[in-house]
């Protein structure tokens, strides 16, 4: 028995019509006859096609302001029928219910009504009724029924019916069917998401368009996937596909630059930073940037806050990158960075918005608030007798950035606005502070009168000690520890400034 199925009734019924007049025409010109309500049906008949009202059909109004329309046996029955069923076609002749082949519906827009900061009122009232009801009807009836649940779905069903007329398969029908889930799944993750907001959440729901598999995981063996919309945050302007990895050392860089507000520039390995300066140009930030570490900036993520000209450019593309992101570019510029045809280049045009983070954990996941927390002077605590200087807050401040964006245990060296190296990851903040001070050394760097940034407080003083005969002056730490007083003790009898937060950043 073939699978293919005659679309001969269309139920049409949508807030978005866009695009909706390209599928009218070519239904109606395969013959096939429209069903639909109040302002649909007013569309359609203005382009010169016929079409039933569903209060016809149904033998009553739209009623309680138009919060029931289609909620009736002769609509859902026309669409949940089985035409193989030998009771379900008796029953429909019976009470003269008409078949439903095709429902093209969408959902009232509840997510923006939320994000417009409209009143609670208002947002109930884009809690959709019957056109959720008429998906997962048409959805669950995919054997004999097409269901169109977004106006996503539009250009689809147009290239179905320009190849196939009105007919389709099964395996088609159930494509649609699995859109169609897909979008009422979401919907009612986000409604769900409202109501839970006000308590903290009580169950994670978490519905995201727009999958992409990536070449592999982080590894060869490892099948890779991103679900999200990179195109809301991001324009591709040249290079290859974008990797697995490369998505985590973006995101890693975003939510680093976002901290700085004067002219910067940042190259990142494996999420870390391991360069990084604010100067008065981008030129001048990116050599800056570069001279942290020039050997770990091979094959790494570059970013700026600023526009990249010709300048910057030229001494940019004498290294091998993977990535840049930069808000824009100048022409001249870009003609320079695209001479390699792999080279990734990004334009970031809009911020990071959500503000929870999630990653897999043992058989759920874990979730929490980003960490938004950017400490500024008055945050500052004097914890030793030396008050730290002017300049010494303005690079205290800029190592705390850093540190905090960096993975734990980390310690952040700077002085004049640069990173001059930095221990991540280590599983002791003294191995930290020992190879951010090798690293340091190794590219020529004087760690006298430079700062030091610890990501969360020192158990010991033995830190602050082996900064101190390295010539570091001035430190910036959480504090907490029961032995805070013996570093405190340590840095008044050698003559350090230190400053305490009181907020950790761990981030492993």
């Amino acid at each position: 028995m073939s699978d293919i199925k005659k679309i001969k009734t269309a139920l049409v019924s949508v807030y978005h019509k866009d695009g909706l007049d390209e599928i009218l025409a070519l239904l109606n010109k395969e013959g096939v006859q429209f069903l639909s309500t109040g302002g649909t049906q007013s569309f359609i008949e203005s382009l010169g096609y016929p079409c039933a009202l569903v209060e016809d059909l149904t033998g009553y109004p739209s009623i309680l302001g138009g919060r029931v329309k289609t909620l009736h046996p002769k609509v859902f029955g026309g669409i949940l029928n089985r035409r193989d069923h030998e009771g379900d076609q008796s029953q429909i002749k019976q009470y003269e219910i008409p078949e439903i082949d095709l429902v093209i519906v969408d959902l009232y827009p509840f997510v923006d009504t939320v994000a417009s900061g409209a009143s609670h009122e208002d947002i109930i009232e884009k809690i959709d009724i019957g056109g959720i009801s008429l998906i997962r009807a048409a959805a669950k009836n995919y054997n004999d029924v097409i269901i169109v649940a977004s106006k996503d779905q539009y250009s689809p069903l147009a290239e179905l019916l320009r190849n196939n007329g009105a007919q389709s398969s099964l395996s088609e029908r159930r494509w649609f069917a699995k859109e169609a889930f897909a979008v009422s799944s979401g919907y009612d993750s986000s409604i769900f998401n409202y109501f839970d907001q006000e308590e903290g959440p009580s169950a994670l729901r978490v519905a995201i368009d727009g999958a992409k598999t990536m070449r592999y995981g982080e590894n060869p063996h490892q099948k890779g996937y991103f679900f999200g919309d990179f195109d809301k945050i991001f324009t591709q302007l040249h290079g290859k596909e974008i990797s697995y990895n490369n998505l985590l050392d973006i995101d890693a860089a975003v939510t680093l630059i976002s901290e700085f507000s004067d002219p910067t520039f940042a190259v990142l390995k494996h999420n870390n930073a391991c360069g990084l300066a604010t100067r008065p140009t981008i030129a001048e930030a990116w050599a800056d940037a570069l001279a942290g570490d020039p050997v770990s900036a091979f094959g790494g993520v570059l970013i700026t806050n600023g526009t990249v000209d010709a300048k910057a450019a030229e001494e940019i593309n004498k290294i091998f990158f993977e990535v840049i992101i930069a808000p824009a570019y100048d022409d001249d510029a870009l003609e320079i960075l695209k001479q390699k045809k792999n080279r990734i280049i990004l334009v970031q045009k809009a911020p990071i918005t959500e503000k929870m983070q999630f990653r897999s954990c043992l058989n759920g996941a874990l979730g929490q608030e980003r960490d938004l927390k950017i400490e500024v002077a008055d945050d500052l605590k004097q914890a030793t007798d030396l008050a730290v200087t002017p300049e010494q807050v303005k690079d205290l401040l800029f190592a705390n950035k850093i540190v905090k964006n960096s993975k734990s245990n980390a310690i952040v060296l700077a002085k004049g606005e640069q990173l001059y190296a930095s221990g991540v990851g280590q599983t002791s903040r003294v191995d930290a502070l020992k190879h951010a001070i090798e690293k340091a050394k190794s590219f020529g760097f004087d760690l006298n009168g430079a700062v030091m940034a610890s990501d969360a407080f020192f158990p010991f003083a033995d830190c602050v000690e082996i900064a101190h005969n390295e010539g570091i002056n001035a430190v910036i730490q959480p504090g907490g520890s029961i032995r805070d007083n013996e570093t405190v003790e340590y840095c008044n009898k050698n003559g350090i400034a230190m400053v305490m937060t009181g907020i950790r950043h761990f981030k492993h």
